[in-house]
């Protein structure tokens, strides 16, 4: 099947894939463009994959102050090289996760972080919860682990929802940046403050 230029233009725009890589991807999906989507983002994913773990000590810390000076957010995200660290795309993650940050108040960068405590004091809570409804004793344990998962969508950096894309967690936007820029990312810490809470 003969694979259009346009075909090929559409596919960059809506994956920031290369011309070649895009190309190919029709080419192996006979011009469909939802299939030749699916496999870029596949080999995009598998390709971020390998990045992680790889060091990363450039980047930057990026400030956001929302609500005229009412919150105030402070994020340090590093990459593996000077050069990525000063793109635009890195750049603009940077200030995505800032957005992010202020507008969700997430307690933690990812699940592993919960303190032990704290997610021991969760499972009680949800499941005493479910036995004040009236719930059976054998579905329980499944409840409890839904409300955890919710707990974790409410608090985890990682797993919350993308403020600008419900569709996309903030993880799997940080996957789609590493495949595109093809660095490692680390999302290395964060602080958030409310004007007027305590500390």
């Amino acid at each position: 099947m003969e694979i259009s230029a346009r075909q090929v233009k559409e596919l960059r725009e809506a994956t920031g894939a290369g011309i070649l890589d895009c190309r190919k991807a029709l080419a192996e999906n006979n011009g469909d463009f939802d299939k030749a989507v699916a496999s870029l983002r596949e080999k995009g994913l598998a390709a971020a994959a390998k990045k992680v773990g790889r060091e990363a000590k450039e980047g930057v810390v990026e400030l956001y102050s929302h609500g005229g000076g009412r919150v105030g957010v402070m994020v340090e995200v590093n990459c593996e090289t000077d050069f990525v660290g000063r793109t635009e795309q890195f750049r603009a993650f940077a200030h995505d996760l800032a957005l992010q940050i202020a507008a969700a108040n997430p307690r933690w960068l990812d699940v592993a972080d919960v303190l032990a405590e704290v997610l021991e004091s969760e499972k009680t809570i949800a499941r005493n919860k479910a036995i004040q409804e009236g719930r059976p004793e054998k579905a329980l344990d499944k409840i409890v682990e839904g409300r955890l998962e919710k707990f974790y969508q409410d608090t985890c950096l990682l797993k919350q929802p993308f403020v600008k894309d419900e569709a996309l967690t903030v993880g799997d936007l940080l996957k789609h940046t590493i495949a595109t820029v093809g660095e490692n990312i680390i999302i290395r810490r964060f602080a958030r403050w409310e004007l007027g809470e305590n500390a």
